[in-house]
């Protein structure tokens, strides 16, 4: 009896380690599965962190060449406008000139000779 005892409890010992290691290893997987899972997570977010911000960049830089190239088109204008209403003027003031020296010169040509 104590034999069969003793066999009995070995093979219920055995038994119980085997059910015991079973279960740590699921337990083990079922661990490591989900830090897998975190970590797989973790480098998706980073991932998807670093796109996002190299969109948003882009398309900030983009927004703020626009900005630049329409400030820098209107400054231009501006200039030109300037320019070229300062030449308009310089023109028409040596076309009025030359008039007015003409309609000089004449007036006095005829109160002289006529």
């Amino acid at each position: 009896d104590r034999q069969t005892d003793r066999q009995t409890d070995r093979q219920t010992d055995r038994w119980t380690d085997r059910q015991t290691d079973r279960q740590t290893d699921r337990q083990t997987d079922r661990q490591m599965d989900r830090q897998t899972d975190r970590q797989t997570d973790r480098q998706t977010d980073r991932w998807t962190d670093r796109q996002t911000d190299r969109q948003t960049d882009g398309q900030t830089d983009r927004q703020t060449d626009r900005q630049t190239d329409r400030q820098t088109d209107r400054q231009t204008d501006r200039q030109t406008d300037r320019q070229t209403d300062r030449q308009t003027d310089r023109q028409t003031d040596k076309q009025t000139d030359r008039q007015i020296k003409f309609i000089v010169h004449k007036l006095h040509y005829y109160t002289r000779y006529c």
